[in-house]
């Protein structure tokens, strides 16, 4: 099998994977994007691909896909129109009108041709599995309703990633989820009420880690409950800041 070529910075004969190793060093800034409507390229319709073209259509991205083949999956998608698939080569002006680009390839030339190119348009680009040519990382995520977490370790352990999001899952999910849409519900009640964030803050912070504990009584099934909780920390705040 021939060496792996070096992919990055450090021009060597044969990759020897220490950039991975400099990634570690690295603080990401952690942050949400919108992808609503927003278009999005993924460049590669294999199994990989697929699954970075699930990923953007959950984040309701508009989805342009190039590639030479597709599997059947993405083929199923195009056919729905939930994606726009073009069966061609890959060219640099692909990266017109999009916001961010995956590169999703089995060819390490073209892979470094579209981030060097993406880096050139100041634009969002990760190449899969290769972290020195991504100027941003998809972590693994947990989504239950509202409340998304996500798990990166930088690029060093995919695998122990999936561990980790399977262990939270365990951990957190439904009822933490129901609880948010409580909460959000009143918040526009609490921001007309208190005068300050510090005063909402701890009006929420009260609820939510106070006792009764909410998420063990959603986990009983005991929504009702919650939402009498709620209704009677309202009332006790209503009668204090109404007084003031």
């Amino acid at each position: 099998m021939p060496p792996r070529p070096c992919v990055c910075d450090a021009k060597l004969d044969r990759c020897d994977a220490t950039c991975n190793a400099k990634m570690l060093e690295k603080t990401f800034y952690m942050a949400c994007l919108d992808l609503g409507s927003r278009p999005c390229l993924v460049v590669g319709a294999g199994p990989i691909g697929l699954e970075k073209i699930e990923g953007l259509l959950a984040a309701n991205a508009k989805v342009h896909v190039v590639a030479k083949q597709a599997v059947a999956e993405v083929l199923e998608l195009a056919a729905e129109g939930a994606i726009t698939l073009e069966e061609r080569e890959y060219t640099p002006a692909d990266l017109v009108g999009h916001l961010l680009v995956v590169a999703a390839t089995e060819d390490t030339e073209l892979n470094v041709a579209i981030y060097r190119a993406a880096e050139e348009r100041a634009m969002l680009v990760n190449v899969v599995d290769v972290p020195p040519l991504c100027n941003f990382i998809l972590p693994a995520i947990v989504r239950s309703g509202p409340i998304s977490i996500a798990i990166s370790t930088s690029g060093a352990s995919p695998a122990l990633a999936k561990r980790l999001k399977r262990e939270i899952l365990e951990t957190y999910g439904e009822p933490h989820a129901k609880l948010a849409v409580m909460l959000n519900g009143v918040r526009g009640w609490a921001k007309d009420l208190f005068p300050t964030y510090e005063d909402r803050k701890v009006f929420f912070e009260g609820i939510v880690n106070g006792e009764p504990d909410p998420i063990e009584m959603l986990r009983n099934g005991d929504s009702e409950g919650v939402r009498a909780l709620i209704r009677e920390r309202q009332d006790v705040a209503e009668t204090l800041f109404t007084a003031s």
